[in-house]
């Protein structure tokens, strides 16, 4: 039986091993560092707008909400 062999590593993590063979200043550090946190939050960000659109939520609905969790009180 032929056992198939696993890459250990993922499509992001290749390509960012390829930045390690640059010598990047720490000003262009910074700036790819800004770039790949900018890329994630605005894919969160569209993640979380697309959800709101779905569930047809917006701002003035959701703070009408009660989202308090109901405590049980203890009876004797």
């Amino acid at each position: 039986m032929i056992e198939q062999i696993r890459q250990p590593f993922t499509n992001l993590q290749l390509e960012l091993l390829k930045l390690y063979s640059l010598n990047l200043s720490e000003e262009e550090l910074i700036l790819v560092r800004d770039m790949l946190a900018k890329f994630f939050a605005d894919r969160a960000t569209a993640h979380a707008d697309r959800a709101w659109d779905e569930k047809g939520l917006d701002a003035n609905t959701l703070l009408k909400k009660h989202r308090r969790t109901p405590y049980q009180r203890k009876t004797a």
